[in-house]
């Protein structure tokens, strides 16, 4: 996978919850002071992106207006 125009770290307003999306189609969320507590690859598709965590538990978001939806979570990016 190439980099594209969401690759980058997104972060909820709080900066508890941190998706770093690579360029390599992986991605490493943290949750406060734990950094890499999920792991895995992702794959956009226009404005929707597909989590896959390296346990098989999979996941989607949508962004919108440079926001990322997610899970219930509003990130913006760092």
């Amino acid at each position: 996978m190439t980099s594209h125009a969401y690759t980058g770290l997104w972060v909820t307003a709080d900066g508890h919850i941190r998706h770093a999306l690579l360029p390599n189609g992986r991605y490493v969320e943290a949750r406060g002071s734990r950094e890499g507590a999920y792991k895995g690859r992702y794959e956009i598709k226009g404005d929707q992106i597909f989590y896959k965590d390296d346990t098989g538990f999979t996941a989607d978001g949508e962004f919108r207006n440079d926001i990322l939806y997610h899970a219930g979570m509003v990130l913006t990016r760092d």
